[in-house]
């Protein structure tokens, strides 16, 4: 099992930036994919970005140029930059792992809210 905690999430201005990290309960290094997903009211959850164990970097077209993943193997976390958000960047962030093709973990969630 995995347990990942979500934190970062909050209120920004329309043009500003936050950072999203994901904790995870056990090492990161050899996953077989890991990311960031995002819910929006009323819409179906969708990638936003993510690791794949192929060693690739996956980035939704809305939030390429504006957002970056990155990861601390040692502190077994992944971060998500977000730069430039729009009120479309708004919805709920999950953390998603997938430790093997046969598992998929999520965590609970936090609120991202761009707003004047």
């Amino acid at each position: 099992q995995v347990q990942l905690v979500e934190s970062g999430g909050g209120l920004v201005q329309p043009g500003g930036s936050l950072r999203l990290s994901c904790a995870a309960s056990r090492s990161i290094f050899s996953v077989y994919a890991m990311g960031w997903y995002r819910q929006a009211a009323g819409k179906q959850r969708e990638l936003v970005a993510r690791f794949t164990g192929a060693g690739r970097t996956d980035y939704a077209d809305s939030v390429k140029g504006r957002f970056t993943i990155s990861r601390d193997n040692a502190k077994n976390t992944v971060y998500l930059q977000m730069n430039s958000l729009r009120p479309e960047d708004t919805a709920v962030y999950y953390c998603n792992a997938v430790p093997t093709p046969h598992e998929t973990y999520w965590g609970q969630g936090t609120q991202v809210t761009v707003s004047s």
